[in-house]
Formats: structure tokens, C-alpha cells, sequence
């Protein structure tokens, strides 16, 4: 009787000794997609929500048309921080001179102007305890925290603070983000979630 052989477990499935470093996100096969390295581990990420989806289209899409012309904005693309940290925030702006291949895979973290995070219930730790720490530590000056209460978007924007090299709270906005750094947004964020408040059955 013919046993079928077990699938071999994937590369990645067993890390090295002292763990991953950013340049093995470039030639471990068959890795998932948007797969980051935090602290020398990989991190997968778990299937999308609707609302995350729509924060990162609405936030990408907006910016593109406001930021300079000297910046670009690119969603869901890997960063460079040091050799065991290589995250993927969800929108990130930054100078348009580093992009200078359609073929590049990451971009160096001295670069960004502003990372945003869209928090999911798997990422809360992540995106507020451990992904600012790491972004500040590399000097990205401004960090958004987009967060889903009751259906609404909510905004955490944060600046980094010089004299200390941390981050420190600037703002937290609900129906409408109105900033100026680092450079002038005015955005109604009703309407990230807005068709899905509009199907929502009238209350009786």
C-alpha cells in the first residue's frame, strides 16, 4: 500500500540561530504574503477586515493628492530599520528620491516622513507598543494610529519629540483630521466606514 509522503515543512517554518534579519524577507521561498520581521521573527499577518482595507485605500488615496511633489506614497511596503527589524506599515510617505527601481522590495526607514498603522484586534500590541518604539528609534518623524470604534474611525497622530527621541501625542481625531505637519490634511473620516453605516438598517 502506497503511504503518501508528509509535505515537507517550509524553510521558514524553523528559524536560524539568533533568528531571521531583514535581508532573508528577500530569498526565503514561499513565504505569506506581507510577511514582516520584527525582532528577528517573522510575523504573519492574519486575513484583512473590511474596515482595514478601507482605512488603507482611503489614507492612501487622499494623500497621493496631497502630499509634495517631491513625496510619494506607497501602501503596505516593507521598511529597512536595522538588520533584525523590517516592518510593513500600512501607508508610509516618503522622498521620492529613494524610489528609484520598480523592482525594489524595501525602502530605507530614514527616509519616511510618516508611517500609519490601521490597528486590527491581532496587531493592537504591535501597533501601539511595539512598531512606535521601533519607529521612533529610526527617527520617522510623524506616526498615525488608525483605530475602529463602534464602526468609525479614529486618528492617534503623534510627532516626534527631538530632545527626547519618542514620540508624544499631537491630536486624536474622530469625524473630521484637520493637521499641518507634515504638510496640510484636512479629511473627513466619515467616510472610511461611511457605506457601511448607510446599509445598516434604520433603528425602529
Amino acid at each position: 500500500m502506497n503511504v503518501e509522503s508528509e509535505a515537507p515543512e517550509p524553510r521558514w517554518a524553523v528559524p536560524p540561530e539568533g533568528g531571521w534579519t531583514a535581508d532573508d524577507l528577500d530569498t526565503l521561498p514561499n513565504l505569506p504574503p506581507h510577511t514582516e520581521l520584527i525582532d528577528a521573527s517573522l510575523v504573519f499577518q492574519c486575513p484583512q477586515t473590511l474596515f482595514h482595507s478601507q482605512a488603507i485605500s482611503f489614507f492612501s488615496g487622499w494623500l497621493r493628492s496631497l502630499v509634495r511633489p517631491d513625496l510619494e506614497v506607497l501602501a503596505r511596503f516593507t521598511i529597512d530599520i536595522d538588520r533584525y527589524n523590517r516592518p510593513e506599515p500600512d501607508v508610509i510617505v516618503v522622498d521620492g528620491e529613494v524610489i528609484q527601481d520598480l523592482n525594489q522590495t524595501r525602502l530605507p526607514a530614514e527616509s519616511m516622513q510618516l508611517a500609519i498603522e490601521v490597528v486590527s484586534d491581532e496587531s493592537l500590541t504591535r501597533d501601539r507598543e511595539t512598531k512606535p518604539v521601533k519607529y521612533a528609534r529610526a527617527k520617522i518623524p510623524h506616526y498615525w494610529r488608525v483605530e475602529n470604534h463602534d464602526d468609525r474611525a479614529v486618528v492617534h497622530v503623534f510627532e516626534l519629540e527631538p530632545s527626547t527621541g519618542a514620540y508624544t501625542s499631537t491630536g486624536i481625531f474622530h469625524d473630521r483630521m484637520k493637521v499641518s505637519v507634515p504638510f496640510p490634511v484636512d479629511l473627513d473620516l466619515t467616510a472610511i466606514t461611511a457605506h457601511h453605516r448607510a446599509a445598516d438598517p434604520a433603528p425602529e
